[in-house]
């Protein structure tokens, strides 16, 4: 029996993206993230007697040139060295830019795979097959770099891809499920595309997800891929990884009658979230939603309820707030006017009908869009529907907000 760890996208150093960064002791936890992921990830090869590390790809984050990072990955793949454990290790278009992976004096159990492409005997019967990124870009497909599988032997190759296309990820040597298992390798250890995938099982293709994510568009627990080959069958099987996790909820507050009643109620539900928890830390992007009685003073208030959140979550001992929506309703909307606010509100309400309004707040939005990443745009707009209910609930919001913030007392 051998067995085999399987990762990719690890983006040691990665710049943090969380909006919660204010808080330092969530920033100093996420900071050490990728290492400490990382960090369990080797822990986790030791711990089953693994045969090799393959990394599939994006070690490192980018341009930055790091001798800390430098130092702290050679005294992790020291570790492995010291068990006996092999490394390979392909570069993924992240990898291709940065420094380090040029300079970098790496210890003899890691074997780089270069852009022409290559294949290492592991074992008697298994053969580790690798094609690494030339540059920044692979706007080809990298299959026909592989060598032919050795025959009468397990043959696993490594290759760093989009696949067909994934949303939010740029398309890197693109290729076919079809493609790779017709190729007739037994095991392919992909990289590139974040999220957890398992494409295929006869032959495996399988796409690892990142051991760490890094902010809430990379929500979950993360994992790797271990291996275990007995008489040349491969049987995989999830192992966690993530030392922080992403997550998003949201909690409907209409019953909530009073303040006590709905610390009650964010207690309660901040600590089933902290249980539901795989990872030893959370980071949570938290909703508050429905028609409470007091919604306009919850509005108006909503710094002071943000801070009553965040001290509430660390509470828990393992929780973090990213951030806190108020998507409240009004079960008090005045329907006449009552008083000034009142029909200041229904002004707001009516002027947001209106095409001239709407045309320059649209025309807003589309400017304040275009500073955000193509990806990111695509996502938060994906056809001119979705632009236009961006726009209501703005409009929307920006109305109950006002009116919550004047009202003053609840009438």
């Amino acid at each position: 029996m051998i067995r085999i760890l399987h990762t990719a996208d690890v983006h040691l150093d990665s710049p943090l993206k969380s909006l919660a960064m204010r808080d330092e002791d969530l920033r100093t936890n996420v900071e050490a993230a990728t290492r400490a992921a990382f960090t369990r990830l080797i822990d986790c090869a030791l711990s089953e007697h693994v045969k090799a590390v393959l990394i599939s790809g994006d070690l490192f984050d980018g341009k930055e040139r790091s001798a800390r990072t430098a130092a702290f990955l050679t005294g992790q793949f020291d570790r492995l060295r010291a068990a006996d454990i092999r490394v390979f290790y392909i570069k993924g278009n992240h990898d291709a830019e940065n420094p380090i992976t040029g300079a970098l004096d790496l210890p003899d159990n890691v074997h780089v795979f270069d852009a022409r492409g290559g294949k290492v005997q592991l074992a008697e019967n298994i053969w580790v097959h690798g094609v690494s990124f030339a540059g920044r870009h692979a706007s080809e497909s990298l299959l026909p770099r592989f060598a032919e599988p050795v025959s009468s032997a397990v043959n696993i190759a490594m290759l760093h891809t989009s696949l067909a296309g994934a949303s939010g990820h740029d398309t890197y040597a693109p290729c076919s499920i079809s493609d790779l298992r017709g190729a007739g390798f037994d095991y392919w250890a992909l990289g590139h595309v974040h999220k957890r995938q398992v494409h295929a099982k006869s032959p495996w293709v399988v796409m690892p997800g990142m051991p760490q994510g890094r902010d809430i568009g990379e929500a979950g627990p993360k994992s790797a891929s271990l291996l275990t080959i007995r008489d040349e069958k491969i049987e995989v099987e999830e192992v966690p990884t993530s030392v922080v996790e992403f997550l998003s909820s949201s909690l409907d507050v209409t019953d909530a009658v009073d303040d006590d009643a709905l610390r009650a109620l964010l207690r309660e539900h901040l600590l089933t979230t902290a249980a539901t928890l795989s990872s030893a830390a959370g980071v949570l992007r938290l909703t508050l939603s429905g028609s409470p009685l007091r919604s306009w003073q919850i509005q108006r208030d909503r710094d002071f309820w943000s801070e009553q959140i965040n001290a509430l979550s660390r509470d828990t001992g393992c929780l973090w707030i990213d951030r806190v929506i108020f998507d409240l309703q009004s079960t008090k909307t005045p329907s006449g006017a009552a008083n000034a606010v009142d029909e200041l509100y229904m002004s707001m309400m009516g002027i947001q009908a209106e095409p001239g309004f709407s045309n320059l707040a649209q025309a807003e939005i589309d400017e304040m869009i275009q500073d955000l990443p193509p990806t990111v745009r695509a996502q938060l707009l994906p056809d001119e529907t979705a632009a236009k209910a961006l726009f209501h609930r703005l409009a929307e919001a920006g109305a109950r907000n006002v009116f919550a913030r004047m009202k003053g007392v609840d009438s």
